[in-house]
């Protein structure tokens, strides 16, 4: 019975030891080499695996640089200091791309767009928008239940009587507070704009003040008095066109419902 027991271990000790040589065989000889400066650049990237450049993560971001797949300047974190570092690993120009910040496009807190009911589910937008599609009077503004606030990675979307609004100095523009808006009125903006249009429903002017006191009429003062293209309009909507900076501040004063606003 010992003797059985021995052999057994043998074979098992013999099969192990040719099965570890030919993995090591295999990996040399097998093995696909990863380009080194993957990992170079990497180490050179902040680590924040934020998808704000558009990859899954930092690591699928350099091999992106690596290949030539991507420009050198897509991390909002690394800001230009992360950009000229890889430019100088890699000897190539450096060139600062627009840096961007979330703005949500809707000024009516609680006190400006009434409640149709009393919401009591989960303090989730997505939930809320299903219920009935949401409690909000206005079908297109922000609800108000943070989850867009919760995915943001650096705190930098807070909840104020009902309306989410982002703080463009913190933000980092990774995008995860627009994927989340079940009304897609998260937008990326760039951070030089300083005028918008809060504002995101395209109906008419007699059912907007019927569901928001500051909610765009369509009145059209805006591309009147404002700066030649700067803002357009889209069927009762004024949207900003941010290609054209905006420099006539009266426009501010002029729009009749204040959904003009500096931010």
């Amino acid at each position: 019975m010992d003797n059985i027991i021995l052999e057994a271990l043998l074979w098992i000790g013999l099969i192990g030891l040719i099965s570890g040589i030919a993995l090591a065989v295999a990996a040399k000889y097998l093995a696909v080499k990863e380009d080194p400066r993957i990992a170079a650049i990497n180490d050179l990237l902040p680590g924040a695996n934020c998808g704000g450049c558009g990859y899954a993560g930092c690591a699928d971001y350099a091999r992106a640089i690596a290949e030539g797949q991507a420009e050198i300047n897509l991390c909002t974190p690394g800001g230009l200091a992360c950009m000229s570092n890889i430019a100088a690993y890699l000897g190539v120009a450096a060139t600062a791309a627009k840096k961007k910040s979330a703005l949500v496009l809707c000024c009516g807190d609680n006190d400006k767009s009434k409640k149709r009911f009393a919401y009591n589910g989960i303090s989730d937008c997505a939930a809320a928008h299903a219920t009935a599609g949401g409690d909000k009077s206005c079908t297109w503004g922000c609800l108000g239940y943070g989850s867009c606030a919760r995915v943001c990675p650096v705190d930098a979307i807070t909840i104020e009587n009902g309306l989410a609004r982002v703080n463009k100095e913190l933000c980092i523009a990774c995008g995860k507070c627009v994927a989340i808006c079940p009304r897609r009125i998260i937008k990326m903006v760039p951070v030089a704009a300083n005028i918008h249009v809060l504002c995101s429903s395209p109906d008419k002017g007699p059912l907007v003040k019927q569901a928001c006191s500051t909610g765009c009429i369509g009145c059209r003062l805006c591309v009147k008095f404002g700066d030649e293209g700067a803002f357009v309009m889209d069927g009762f909507l004024a949207k900003v066109d941010y290609s054209i900076p905006v420099t006539k501040e009266e426009v501010i004063e002029k729009c009749p419902s204040k959904c003009i606003q500096r931010n």
